[in-house]
């Protein structure tokens, strides 16, 4: 643990060097201030819980932003090291390459968490300033930030393993960072439009009711968006598709999510593990 601690350390720095941070930070900060400030004018009118609002368009958000940061914090991770030369000298320490993964991983983790939580903070104070003409912000509000923010992290860190995979098949940052995008686009953009071709084509047929709701949770970024999904929301979203993501429950997308934080950080080791000095 000291191990992970110490490269852990060394990486938060470099991140700070580097401007990731400020990066990462800069963009919540930004898109979360300006979702909130634009949610304001209907919801004040309404009399509607501003804050609800906003968590709801931070979902949207988030499901597209979490992943992009967290490749671009994990694209250089082991491609960065080989390219300068550094990776040979990491490797004659004695220290294990889980370790080495594992420390990569909490720095690159803790920024991660970090900007979203300097996020949505943001937008919840904000939420509370306005909320005096909007009719204020209900602890349940407060409750679905929270559990929005440890998804997100959660949705980071599958990500993060998928990025260090890359990384050290990769083994130049050019290629690694053309891969990220790929990877980033794929997982985020073109499978919802995928699915939703299939639906189409099926009209409520097989791949409807019983290969649809499995390939929600393929996918993290799916899982996640079932996840923090209002309840009203999954209803009408289940009753629209004949029934098709009753099969797919908060709790069991939840798993799901957990799994694939975990097995993409198994994927990032097992390839670190296959790259020679």
């Amino acid at each position: 643990m000291s191990a992970v601690l110490a490269i852990a350390g060394v990486e938060l720095r470099i991140a700070l060097r580097n401007l990731w941070v400020a990066l990462a930070v800069g963009l919540m900060a930004v898109f979360a201030a300006v979702l909130t400030f634009a949610g304001s004018g209907p919801t004040g009118t309404l009399g509607v819980d501003l804050l609800a609002v906003a968590v709801a368009s931070l979902t949207t958000l988030t499901v597209y932003l979490a992943p992009l940061i967290a490749l671009l914090l994990a694209f250089d991770a082991i491609a960065g090291e080989a390219e300068r030369g550094t990776l040979a000298l990491l490797l004659t320490y004695p220290v294990s390459r889980l370790s080495l993964v594992a420390g990569k991983f909490v720095a690159h983790l803790g920024v991660l968490a970090f900007a979203l939580a300097i996020g949505f903070g943001l937008a919840g104070v904000m939420a509370w300033a306005i909320g005096g003409a909007a009719g204020g912000i209900s602890p349940a509000s407060l409750l679905a930030l929270v559990k929005l923010w440890w998804t997100s992290v959660l949705l980071g860190a599958a990500f993060l393993g998928f990025g260090y995979a890359l990384s050290a098949r990769a083994r130049q940052p050019g290629v690694a960072a053309g891969l990220a995008i790929g990877l980033w686009l794929v997982l985020v953009v073109l499978y919802d439009l995928a699915m939703l071709g299939a639906l189409i084509a099926d009209n409520g047929g097989v791949f409807t009711r019983t290969v649809f709701p499995w390939m929600l949770v393929s996918n993290p970024a799916d899982a996640f968006r079932i996840v923090n999904m209002p309840a009203g929301e999954a209803q009408a979203l289940a009753s629209g598709i004949s029934g098709a993501a009753k099969a797919v429950s908060s709790s069991f997308a939840l798993s799901a999510l957990a799994a694939w934080s975990l097995g993409a950080l198994a994927l990032g080791w097992v390839a670190f593990r296959k790259v020679e000095p």
